[in-house]
């Protein structure tokens, strides 16, 4: 059976619910890759920022999972420029890290960020603090439609 199809997943995915996970580390990508794509989300992945912004600005994720610490370009500086662009500043970005000293979490939310998780990654947390960005996301956006149609 096609988990879009089963009712408690109609009540809380939308179809083509898109999600891009951006660390440098496959072995990092793949059981949270795993885990999304059995939940029914459409999974992206990017192994470095510069690939993170493209592919963001290509396809609007509904959600990013972003690693803070990458070489070249960092998350947090990913965040800023996804934050920065109007196309991309509405997708929340929810930072996934092993850095846990406050100036790191800081830094995560001040660049842009809308939550964190801490490394090792568990897919069922993600999943949840997803859930909940998703639907404030769409409830700002269905009040921007809202406003913009009065």
């Amino acid at each position: 059976m096609n988990p879009r199809s089963s009712p408690e997943h109609t009540a809380t995915l939308s179809d083509a619910l898109v999600v891009l996970i951006v660390d440098d580390v496959p072995d990092n990508v793949a059981p949270l890759h795993d885990a999304l794509d059995e939940a029914g989300y459409t999974v992206l992945v990017a192994l470095d920022g510069e690939a993170a912004i493209r592919r963001a600005t290509q396809a609007l994720p509904d959600v990013v999972l972003l690693d803070a610490v990458m070489p070249g370009l960092d998350g947090f500086e990913v965040a800023r420029r996804l934050k920065a662009h109007p196309a991309t500043a509405h997708i929340p970005i929810i930072f996934m890290t092993g850095l846990t000293e406050t100036e790191h979490l800081v830094a995560a939310l001040d660049a842009g960020g809308a939550d964190y998780v801490t490394k090792p990654i568990k897919p069922r947390e993600v999943m949840a603090r997803m859930g909940v960005h998703l639907r404030t996301a769409r409830h700002v956006r269905q009040g921007a439609v809202e406003r913009s149609q009065a």
